[in-house]
């Protein structure tokens, strides 16, 4: 055997075994993500996202799932038959989703400022028909959870809150807010802990008034609330983990354009090697 063969049949090898290891990632994503459909109420109580919310990231996962499994599949397969209709189609994918980064990327960056007009749109348009549509509570949950973990209210600032219909009181003049706004770090009060019916607020006071799950959860403005708007959180957040989440997106785009680089290497040496093949039989 030659070393161009021994080169060729290690690359198969190292595409397969690469491959291999994604479809198994691929199941377990897939797995873990029917798991958390199947048993939402110990995932509800553990991260502390309601129902509709977590049901949308649970089918998110499993897509993601079935996805990077039937890629894997192609690359396996293709590998190890020496397939070539399988392996360009394999580097097809991997060249659009390559294609598909590099564009969303580029237009992230020119677009930056319109992005964030149109996030704060949707954060504004949530906030102002906050709990006025029941059976659209998706955005609203999610957007209470953004709260609750990035320690902040509203958009700009916890004003954004005032005098939205459904959280306002004809007994009272005093503004409220939605539970996810109060700051439990800012008291010694004991009974901050005590449990409501919102898993996610499991962590707040007594002014938060336990209700049952179709009430809304508030509390007066004037408690110990966030006082930073969730603008100035968010772009903290990004600032910080920067270097992560590009290292991320540059490991992402090397590892594909190294696939594709064995993919299309194997494919094009392929009839090179049958050719010597045939001709010591």
């Amino acid at each position: 055997m030659s070393a161009q063969d021994s080169c060729l049949s290690l690359i198969k090898y190292l595409l397969f075994v690469f491959n291999l290891f994604f479809f198994v990632l691929g199941s377990l994503i897939f797995c873990f993500g029917i798991w958390i459909l199947i048993d939402k109420t110990s995932f509800v109580s553990f991260v502390g996202l309601s129902f509709i919310p977590l049901q949308i990231w649970s089918k998110a996962l499993a897509i993601s799932g079935i996805l990077t499994m039937g890629l894997a599949l192609l690359g396996c397969v293709g590998a190890l038959k020496e397939l070539r209709c399988l392996l360009g189609l394999y580097f097809g994918v991997l060249l659009l989703l390559f294609a598909t980064q590099i564009t969303l990327g580029i237009l992230i960056s020119t677009q930056r400022m319109r992005l964030e007009r149109r996030v704060k749109d949707i954060v504004m348009e949530t906030i102002q028909n906050y709990h006025s549509r029941p059976e659209e509570s998706a955005a609203e949950e999610s957007w209470d959870y953004v709260q609750f973990q990035l320690r902040c209210c509203g958009w700009n600032s916890p004003r954004d809150w005032f005098g939205i219909p459904s959280l306002s009181s004809n007994a009272s003049d005093v503004h409220r807010v939605p539970c996810s706004c109060y700051n439990s770090s800012a008291t010694n009060d004991s009974a901050i802990f005590e449990k409501l019916s919102f898993p996610q607020f499991s962590r707040l006071g007594p002014q938060a008034r336990p209700r049952h799950s179709t009430d809304l959860c508030g509390v007066p403005a004037d408690s110990n609330i966030y006082s930073e708007g969730c603008a100035q959180n968010l772009q903290k957040w990004l600032h910080n983990n920067l270097i992560s989440i590009v290292g991320i997106c540059l490991g992402v785009g090397l590892l594909e354009l190294s696939f594709m680089t064995l993919s299309i290497f194997l494919c094009r040496n392929m009839d090179q090697v049958y050719d010597r093949l045939a001709r010591y039989r």
